[in-house]
Formats: C-alpha cells, structure tokens, sequence
C-alpha cells in the first residue's frame, strides 16, 4: 500500500532564491512532482535580488524526504541551505520538564517548601502514611514503565530507545487527564527484577502504566504486580487497545444492526493485545469468537497445542473460544463471519476475504503501520472498517483511553483496575458518539473531542468505587 506524506516525516528547508522569476512556482512543482507535499512557505529575508524562504514539507519517508531534498538541489537557481528534520527538533532536549507549583522567591518559601518545614510534613505522613496521597504529588502520578522489549512496531530496541515513546506517553497524560506521569526505562528485562523494582519505587505513585514488554512475560509482570500492589496497574497495550475496540464494535454494531451476541468474530492476533481484546469482548457478551495465529485456527486439538501448558496463553484461547470447533487457516475462518479483528501483521486477508464475510461486515485491521488489509480494498465491500492509523476514519488509538482511565483511578484512588471498570469505560467512550452523529466513517470520537477523557475518568471512577476499591471506601466502610 503507498504511503502518503505525513506531518511524521516533515522537513523545513531553508533556501535562497531569485527574487524575480517563476523560483517559487518551481520549487512547489519539484516538491510535489516527487510525491511530496507542501505544508508551509515563509519568506524571513527578502533583498532586490534573492530571497531567503524556508518550505515546510510532507514526505512518506526520511529516504523520501532527501530524495525531495535532492530534487531541490537540481532548480537552477535555488541554494540550498540547513535542512531541519520537524519532528527531531520536537524531541531535542526531551518532551517533558518537572515545574514546581509554588515559586521560591525568599527564605520564607524556602523554609517550607524546604526545610524545616517539610519536616512537620514528613512526620504527619510518618505517623498515618495515607496523608502521602493528600500532600505529595503521589495522588496525580503515575509511572510509565518500560523494559524496551516491544516498542511500538520496532520490537525490543531496549529502554534508552524506548524513552522517547514513554516521554510521549507522559505528555499525553498531562495533555488529556492533568495527570503527571514519569517515564521509569528499566535495564533489564528479567521478570522478576522487574516486578522487584517496580514494587521498590511503587510508593511515590498512585498507579503503574505498564509500557511496550514483550509478551508472554507482560502477563506475568502484570499479574504478579497487581497481586502485590495496593495502586492500579494497567498494561496499556492489553487493556487500552481492548477498551477502544470493544467501544468501536459497540458503535459499529449499531451502524449494521447486529447484536454482541450474535455475531461471529474472526480475529486474527494472539498476542498481548489479541488475548486482552478476546478477553473483554468475552466479557462484554461475544459468544462466538475464532481466533487464528501464525500457525492457523487456534483450538484445543491443534498439534502444538495438544501438549502445551494447561497455563499457558493460547490453552486459554483454546478452552474459551471456538465453540464450533473451526480449524484450518485464518482465511477460512474469515468465510462468513461478522467481524474480524486484526492485531497481527500486514496483508494477511486480502479484498476476495472480506467479499466472503457476511452481510454488514465489520473490519478492524489495526496492525500499524501496514494493516492486515489495505482500508479502501475493504471498505470495498465491508460495512464498516476501522484502523489504527490516522489518515483513515475510525482511528482505534489508545490515548482516547489511558488518559480517563487513569483519572477515574486516581480521582476514586482505587487500589486496583478490574475487568468491570474497563467495560464502563468501553461504554463510556462508546456514548460519546451520540445517535444522530454515528455512521461508518465515525463510530469512534476524535482523540481531540473534549468530552472523551472526562467521560471515561468519570464512568471508571463510579466502577471503581461501586466495587469498593476506593481506598476512602475502604476507610470509611
């Protein structure tokens, strides 16, 4: 599938040209004869002669962005001069800073800010350490913690090339939900070191974002983490994908008229964010729900399952999916079925797939960059289609999510998430599309709608107390 260009791989070039002449006109015609785009031109100097401009361009690239750039350098007359990569400059010197609330300007501020007088703080939370989410940052922060072993879909580059997506993903808590996050990379991507430290530094927060570790052992880490820890814990890459999805196939169920139960989903992904989709949909009422990998239809008496253990991730698959006992391949599978879910890899259904899918079929092929179908070959035929990228309708993201999810925690200062707090945030973020805006090309809200982050912090912070997980609850029951 071509690319298009995107704002990801803009350049701003400076270069100088005639003042006089068709320059302009030329170097907007060698942007775009390269199939790139020009998103901005500013004049900053201007003589009788030259001038001086700098062109903002959109490539599908960094290679397709120098190959503009040589094109450039062949206009007679231009000079080419610094060449700026946008989205570098975005990230030089980091994405987040720490401020301080409250100024330091004499020895006043200084002595309780500071000391002597933070000491009257600390002993207050000595002696009832629950003041800790009363007077610290601890009750607005959570820790975005990453090995580095699943990063986006760059796989395990490790924790100092994973900083940058952590440093995002605490700007888009503080963006979304005013929520201070800190990015935690750790060095080592042994299960059990990890779960030591981030139970070691869980008590200067209020929740623990698990970020990009790799599975199986993200299900472990995880699992082990929120048996030990009084705070939240919440693999994003599970859980955010899972909420998102399960709203966007509310919505686009009632776009086609067919009910959860109902419908027959064909998934295509038994990863971590598969199995966490499978399970919620699960949860949420499917009942007939295939699920293929790499090695086909997923069931109980496939050859390497036959002797695999009863705990493992795919037994589970096994024992709770597949009621009609379907085998073979996921293309197959796919043959008349309501819905497939993709969370694999590119280009594993093709247009003549989603042609055998059933009446009002729905297609969420959200491997990203390249989905498991091209998006305008299904929606071909497909009723309704959704992906993980931004230049299709219907974008699954995650930071429609995470952002409400963790305030709703933090606001009900839960002890834990659980599977009901995620179906009201499901719900939540489904009701955002009211009824007379939802159709096929908008079952899911922007990630910019105001009201989606308030929604779901609201929606998981009543689940989180109605279950009694609130820690004031706790008190005060």
């Amino acid at each position: 599938m071509a690319t298009a260009p995107s704002v990801s791989y803009s350049m701003t070039i400076r270069l100088e040209v005639p003042a006089g002449g068709a320059a302009v006109s030329q170097l907007t015609t060698a942007v775009e004869s390269s199939g790139g785009s020009v998103i901005g031109l500013d004049v900053t100097a201007s003589g009788h002669e030259r001038l001086r401009i700098d062109v903002t361009i959109a490539a599908s690239s960094t290679a397709h962005a120098d190959e503009i750039v040589a094109k450039l350098r062949e206009v007679e007359g231009i000079a080419i001069g610094k060449v700026s990569d946008r989205t570098f400059l975005m990230h030089l010197g980091g994405k987040i800073e720490m401020a301080s609330k409250h100024p330091i300007r004499n020895r006043d501020d200084l002595s309780m800010v500071y000391t002597p007088g933070v000491a009257r703080v600390c002993t207050q939370i000595a002696a009832n350490p629950e003041d800790a989410r009363r007077l610290t940052i601890k009750r607005n922060s959570v820790a975005v913690v990453t090995d580095g072993s699943a990063v986006l879909g760059l796989g395990n580059i490790g924790p100092k090339a994973a900083l940058p997506v952590m440093e995002g993903k605490a700007a888009l808590f503080k963006r979304f939900a005013g929520i201070d996050a800190w990015p935690l990379c750790l060095d080592t991507q042994d299960t059990d070191a990890i779960v030591e430290i981030v139970k070691a530094v869980a008590p200067g927060f209020a929740g623990i974002n698990l970020e990009d570790i790799s599975a199986p052992r993200c299900f472990e880490i995880e699992a082990r983490l929120r048996e030990a820890l009084d705070i939240p814990v919440f693999h994003d890459d599970q859980h955010g994908t899972a909420i998102v999805v399960l709203a966007a196939l509310t919505n686009a169920l009632r776009v086609v008229g067919k009910h959860v139960e109902d419908v027959r989903v064909v998934m295509s992904g038994a990863g971590a964010a598969g199995t966490a989709i499978l399970k919620l949909l699960l949860a949420a009422g499917v009942k007939h729900a295939v699920v293929a990998d790499i090695h086909g239809v997923v069931h109980s008496a496939r050859a390497d399952l036959v002797d695999a253990a009863p705990d493992s991730p795919l037994c589970w698959i096994a024992d709770n999916t597949n009621p009609e006992g379907v085998t073979g391949t996921l293309k197959q599978a796919v043959a008349g079925a309501d819905v497939f879910i993709g969370v694999s890899a590119p280009d594993v259904i093709g247009a003549e797939d989603v042609a055998a899918m059933a009446e009002g079929a729905i297609v969420f092929a959200l491997a990203n960059p390249d989905p498991e179908v091209d998006p305008a070959v299904a929606r071909r035929t497909a009723a309704v289609v959704a992906t993980g990228r931004s230049d299709f309708p219907n974008q699954i993201n995650n930071v429609l999510v995470f952002p409400g999810v963790f305030r709703g925690l933090l606001d009900a200062q839960s002890r834990t998430v659980n599977e009901e707090m995620m179906l009201a945030a499901a719900r939540a973020l489904a009701d955002v599309v009211h009824e007379d805006e939802l159709n096929a090309n908008y079952i899911i809200p922007s990630v910019f709608n105001d009201r989606v982050a308030g929604a779901v912090a609201g929606a998981v912070r009543d689940a989180a107390i109605a279950a009694g997980e609130s820690v004031t609850t706790a008190t005060t029951s």
